[in-house]
């Protein structure tokens, strides 16, 4: 098998891996003196600039960047620093970024002590007032997306925004108790309800607090302040050159020096938990991704998007984790192998008032075979009255097992390995078609997606990698054999990202397969490079820990010429799901590369005519889900979450907010009575994946295999 020279420390692979940028920074294990500090600053911030692909000089727009960002990491709900308080810093960000570059963090130690002021104000405010009866009859409101509003002119400002901050999350707490116990009382009807029913499984009780929504709410706040008052000079130089990466790009990072615990766990890919990626937004812990084969992926309830506000270790009390940093969040859910921990999670596909699920998840050791391709085959009967056989080859990502690669080992553990021998079962069971699920898929290595690419094509240019200088690459398919030639379909979601894009891509533009799913995948087309500063700090004789930087050093193209970049790949035939009505995606995210495009070349036409098949794939799927009781109720979800999704405020009048509860519960419970005969006969199918199979029966039907691969 082809691939690339892969140099052992830095990681300059060809990957186009999503990131989740969080920022988890970890109390490092010594104090780091002003000097050390000094050369940390001006090596990562050099690193950063020099040689990110956006390529903006460190002057004056670069610098208000980032003092934007840094001042967005402290204070995202402009509820901390009022603009008196500013005043002083605003005079000096014009040169931030050259300072930074020379070494210079002074600006960013000055800001945080300012803000460990601030922070110390806020809480002492919340102490008086929380033992204040406090009026959730008045007609208040909130708004907790602030982004986009001033700041407080004056301190009086301020403690006005600070006391309604306060109502309002007192209020969630007061909702949460009640929505639990709306919970219990549901259980235990359904529970009464099902006696006698044979295989009924009685509903979990939920966890409970034994403090009041106001104990609890302090119990908060000091949490979140020791975080505050703890931090070290490190950290917070950490937070800023963090900001200064975020300024470069979306997938950019700074990680300052870890315990040796966390290094480890970062770098092995294995932990004991329930394997979901995670970060913070608007004070929740919110799942961006699940690790492929981990405990939460097994168990399926648990989503991306979804919110986890408490853990619950097994008979213990629950944890609250709303404003919780996500370093410590996740030293919470993480835990030994084979306890339990129950989640209280707020689903995000159903709106602001979401009523409170309780996952309880067996943690596991989360290994990467664990997320290995898979494949299993349906029986599909098309509207010929025939029914064929669909190869279902899920991949939830362009895996390989560097260290073992570089040991030599000529089994290592690579996607392309395991997706070749699936084909040949498939072919064995001679399937009519093959539909390959990327709907997870994340991305990966590129040399993979590549020789991926190669085994449902005889020849033909992959993907195309510009950097920075402007020099640009064609990457082909080098593998002369072909594994698989019958017709295909690629099947994708908005979180279908980079080398899924690569892979999705090459498909549809060699001609070789119909896109079908979201309206269109992630749009990530940057390829990434890791670098560990000691690596450079050995040249001088340092062996001082000082961190990760990554950062976009280049951008990949389709055959067609246009970058995914920013809007992503288009799919040939929609399929509704709830994730296309959610804001994911590049195109959402700050200072992300702008779309762009080069000369295009030549592609393999695998199969003359195919676009000609896809109106009527198009018009069968559309009276498909036209008829159909699970796209029905999917429809009736997805309106749902629209309606609450842009919702700016919120109302403080408890009965109001319950009532707006109550209608939306109503609504969530009548799109449950529209699937429950299906899942009362054990049937928890997967009707996007199901259309998928449908629609690769027939493109069988209408004639889509490549002739002899090409």
């Amino acid at each position: 098998m082809n691939g690339f020279p892969l140099p052992a420390r830095r990681i300059a692979l060809f990957l186009a891996v999503f990131f989740a940028a969080v920022a988890a920074f970890a109390a490092p294990p010594r104090k780091y003196s002003a000097d050390e500090l000094q050369l940390i600053s001006r090596l990562a911030s050099r690193i950063l600039v020099k040689n990110h692909y956006r390529g903006d000089p460190p002057d004056k727009s670069m610098s208000h960047r980032l003092y934007d960002e840094y001042l967005k990491t402290l204070d995202p709900g402009r509820i901390i620093f009022t603009s008196a308080d500013l005043a002083p810093f605003e005079v000096r960000k014009d040169d931030l970024c050259r300072r930074l570059m020379d070494g210079d963090c002074s600006f960013a130690l000055d800001l945080y002590e300012l803000y460990r002021r601030r922070s110390r104000e806020f809480r002492d405010f919340a102490a008086a007032y929380l033992k204040q009866d406090v009026d959730f009859t008045a007609d208040e409101y909130y708004q907790y997306d602030r982004s986009k509003l001033p700041r407080p002119a004056d301190d009086a400002e301020r403690k006005e925004l600070w006391r309604l901050r306060l109502k309002a999350d007192l209020l969630n707490f007061r909702m949460l108790d009640r929505m639990i116990k709306d919970e219990e009382n549901s259980a235990a009807a359904e529970k009464d309800g099902k006696k006698g029913k044979k295989g009924k499984k009685a509903p979990k009780e939920s966890p409970t607090w034994k403090k009041s929504p106001a104990e609890r709410l302090l119990a908060r706040l000091r949490d979140v302040g020791n975080t505050v008052d703890r931090r070290e000079p490190i950290d917070v130089l950490g937070l800023y050159v963090n900001s200064l990466a975020s300024a470069l790009g979306p997938h950019s990072n700074y990680a300052p020096p870890t315990t040796d615990d966390d290094f480890e766990i970062h770098m092995s890919l294995t932990l004991t938990g329930i394997g979901a990626t995670l970060t913070s937004e608007d004070g929740f812990i919110k799942v961006v991704a699940l690790v492929p084969g981990g405990p939460a992926a097994r168990d399926g309830r648990l989503k991306v998007n979804d919110r986890i506000i408490a853990v619950t270790e097994e008979n213990g009390e629950p944890t609250d984790l709303i404003d919780m940093p996500v370093d410590r969040a996740v030293r919470y859910i993480r835990g030994k192998e084979n306890t339990r921990v129950t989640l209280t999670v707020l689903p995000g596909d159903k709106g602001r008032n979401a009523r409170p699920v309780f996952i309880d998840i067996v943690r596991a050791k989360i290994l990467l075979e664990e997320g290995a391709a898979s494949g299993k085959v349906l029986k599909v009967k098309g509207s010929d009255g025939r029914t064929r056989s669909v190869g279902i080859l899920t991949l939830p990502g362009f895996y390989l097992d560097i260290n073992a690669l570089r040991r030599g080992d000529e089994s290592a553990r690579r996607c392309s390995r395991d997706m070749e021998k699936i084909l040949e079962d498939f072919k064995k069971q001679r399937v009519d078609a093959v539909v390959v699920d990327l709907r997870k898929n994340l991305g990966g290595s590129v040399p993979e997606v590549i020789y991926c690419s190669g085994l449902f094509m005889r020849e033909g240019a992959v993907v195309q990698i510009k950097g920075k200088t402007g020099d640009k690459k064609v990457y082909y398919d080098e593998n002369p054999s072909v594994t698989y030639t019958g017709p295909l379909v690629v099947l994708v979601s908005r979180n279908s990202a980079s080398a899924s894009e690569i892979f999705a891509g090459a498909m549809r533009d060699n001609g070789r397969a119909v896109i079908v799913g979201d309206s269109r995948t992630f749009g990530k087309g940057t390829v990434l490079q890791v670098e560990e500063l000691a690596d450079s700090l050995k040249w001088f004789g340092s062996k001082l820990k000082a961190g990760l930087v990554t950062y976009e050093y280049a951008m990949f193209f389709r055959v067609a010429g246009g970058s995914p970049q920013q809007l992503g790949i288009a799919s040939d035939v929609v399929i509704p799901s709830i994730t296309d009505a959610m804001k994911l995606g590049e195109m959402f995210a700050d200072h992300h590369l702008p779309w762009d495009e080069v000369e295009p070349v030549k592609s393999a036409n695998c199969i003359p005519g195919l676009e000609k098949l896809i109106p009527e794939l198009r018009r069968r799927s559309e009276a498909r889900i036209a008829a159909s009781k699970d796209f029905a109720a999917l429809k009736q979800r997805v309106q749902l979450y629209l309606r609450y999704r842009d919702r700016e405020n919120l109302s403080l009048n408890e009965n109001t907010r319950w009532k707006e509860y109550e209608q939306e519960k109503a609504v969530n419970d009548e799109i449950e009575k529209l699937l429950s005969d299906k899942k009362d006969d054990g049937d928890d199918s997967d009707p996007v994946l199901d259309e998928a199979a449908n629609i690769a029966s027939d493109l069988a039907e209408l004639g889509g295999a490549a002739e002899n691969g090409k």
